[in-house]
């Protein structure tokens, strides 16, 4: 009875963040999405779609991985990468169409997936030969920071900030892929007459970037956070 009575309580004060996304496909990408949840059929399911998203990011770490006998997997890569971008995009989309949202299941789940897969992803590249094991585990350690900041937010702000300036999930789908076609040419880059691992150089790149987002971001919250609970 008390228990049911608390779960009655909780969701009704429940109260789902305002979610925001500026990036550069954003208005694209929701006019694309709402169009193919419309017309998806019965049996596409949001939960199904979420394994699909997972299971096709373990399998790009897969293919990172066997990319260091073959480049023949950075085609699988590729694959992955847009096969991720459409169970982990479509799902939620498909819930609100349908009416069938789960706002604390589906921020959940979504969350956890999300760190599980980003997990096997750097572990695949790590093994992949294409760049060293610290620039992977550089980024991860960058992702995981800038993604545990936004989760902060969301619960403290009250804001789901989807993007960082112009970039979001999908444009990161879209570098991804750009540097696997690079990486098909030549997993090797000159910078200032040194000759590095692509990778090398563009992990390092996007580790300092997301580093930065972190820092910055959690100095603007702080302050807001800070104005608005004043000390008595």
């Amino acid at each position: 009875m008390n228990t049911t009575a608390a779960t009655t309580k909780d969701r009704a004060v429940f109260q789902t963040a305002r979610r925001v996304n500026q990036s550069l496909t954003a208005a694209m990408e929701k006019r694309a999405l709402v169009w193919m949840a419309e017309r998806a059929p019965g049996w596409v399911t949001s939960d199904g779609l979420t394994l699909l998203g997972l299971g096709a990011q373990v399998g790009a770490g897969v293919c990172y991985a066997l990319a260091r006998y073959g480049r023949d997997g950075l085609i699988g890569v590729i694959l992955c990468v847009a096969l991720n971008w459409l169970g982990d995009s479509l799902d939620g989309t498909l819930a609100r169409v349908r009416g069938q949202q789960r706002p604390r299941y589906g921020f959940y789940v979504d969350h956890m997936v999300d760190i599980s897969g980003s997990v096997a992803l750097m572990c695949g590249l790590g093994c992949s030969g294409l760049l060293h094991w610290q620039t992977a585990i550089a980024m991860l350690v960058a992702f995981l920071i800038l993604s545990s900041e936004s989760y902060l937010a969301t619960y403290t702000v009250g804001c789901f900030q989807l993007s960082q300036g112009i970039f979001g999930p999908t444009e990161i789908r879209i570098l991804m892929i750009l540097g696997v076609v690079a990486a098909l040419r030549s997993p090797y880059a000159t910078l200032f007459g040194h000759r590095m691992l692509l990778f090398d150089v563009g992990g390092a790149i996007a580790a300092a970037v997301m580093f930065a987002m972190a820092i910055a971001v959690t100095v603007r919250h702080t302050a807001e956070l800070y104005r608005q609970e004043p000390l008595p």
